[in-house]
């Protein structure tokens, strides 16, 4: 790393060299220049800790294929591979080859920065939101989020990282996350959030719908639950005081929800980024996406997970009994089992 500071921000994500909703290579690719480059263009000291589960033998590991950065950059990565032998001593591991929450909770226990983002590999990152993280504001007891914008998969991996955020500016299919100024209504994608002219009548809207509803409410109508898999970022120690996300031998599927749910049922504070300041998410197949109903029906049948509406009720619970879920063991995140570490600089 060019600079001798230590990384602000610990970036976590997880995969496997299965190529999991095509073109995985590709996406993964686009993305470790992206951070490369955004953490070179604004001299901010970052990690990317690469948390690689359940590796398939016949495949190389990711380290091998993926974009490597030199000593004069601003990122560090490091890979963190959890063996099949691992994997398989746990519930649902021959239905689902990564749990992904889990492996995120390896990369937070090993996180070497103040501040830990728990992010996906098929996102770029835009301008406006590495110039917001520049700034070094971020502080404990918050969590932040960041709109995702789905973005073609057409973007052309050939180009450079500049001409790729152009490309996913001007080419945005879809908005996900909260307004920052107006969180507690769902949608920003109607012709009021478009058109500043009818702001004032948001305004109202607001005040009236907070009336009516108790404090508990009021908090998790606010909760910015769309994509929050994509981009969560709080302190290292404050993922730690809620322990990461709950470690549910299930399909990843609201799993994120629950730990928004725990962060405010600390007390934290959610902050939104401006809709500048956002992801850009590559689209694939074999996300939570689906052409008909009957597609969505044989996804869900395939994979055990959580249903979102007990999850909605047992959050409610957890904001308004000011508690966690408690579920993690105090190992969690394998925090006590030595793992292949493969760093570089």
């Amino acid at each position: 790393m060019l600079n001798s500071d230590s990384p602000y921000i610990s970036f976590v994500v997880t995969s496997r060299n299965d190529n999991h909703g095509e073109d995985m290579l590709k996406r993964m690719t686009i993305f470790v220049n992206g951070l490369i480059h955004q953490c070179n263009k604004y001299k901010l000291p970052c990690e990317l800790l690469f948390v690689e589960w359940n590796p398939p033998k016949e495949n190389e590991l990711l380290h091998t294929v993926l974009p490597k950065t030199g000593e004069s950059d601003y990122l560090k990565i490091k890979y963190v591979v959890v063996p099949e032998v691992i994997h398989s001593q746990l519930n649902n591991s021959e239905k689902l080859p990564l749990f992904q929450m889990i492996a995120k909770n390896v990369g937070i226990r090993r996180a070497a920065a103040e501040f830990v983002v728990c992010t996906n590999v098929d996102l770029l990152f835009a301008d406006e939101l590495f110039a917001s993280l520049v700034k070094r504001e971020l502080q404990h007891k918050h969590f932040y989020r960041a709109n995702r914008c789905d973005v073609p998969n057409t973007i052309d991996e050939n180009e450079s990282v500049e001409e790729q955020l152009s490309f996913c500016k001007k080419n945005i299919i879809k908005r996900l996350g909260k307004s920052k100024r107006f969180p507690i209504f769902k949608d920003q994608n109607g012709i009021f959030f478009k058109y500043k002219i009818y702001h004032p009548l948001l305004i109202v809207l607001a005040w009236v719908k907070k009336m009516g509803c108790s404090e508990t409410e009021k908090t998790v109508a606010s909760l910015d639950f769309d994509a929050c898999g994509d981009f969560t970022l709080m302190s290292k120690k404050d993922w730690i005081a809620m322990q990461g996300y709950a470690e549910f031998e299930l399909y990843s599927i609201h799993i994120d929800s629950v730990g928004l749910f725990s962060a405010a049922a600390l007390n934290y504070k959610q902050v939104v980024f401006d809709g500048k300041a956002c992801t850009y998410h590559i689209e694939h197949k074999g996300g939570w996406e689906f052409e008909s109903k009957i597609e969505e029906i044989n996804f869900i049948s395939a994979r055990p997970m959580l249903d979102w509406w007990t999850i909605m009720e047992a959050g409610k619970q957890l904001v308004e009994s000011k508690r966690t879920i408690n579920f993690n063991k105090a190992n969690w995140g394998l925090n006590d089992i030595q793992l292949n570490e493969i760093e570089q600089f």
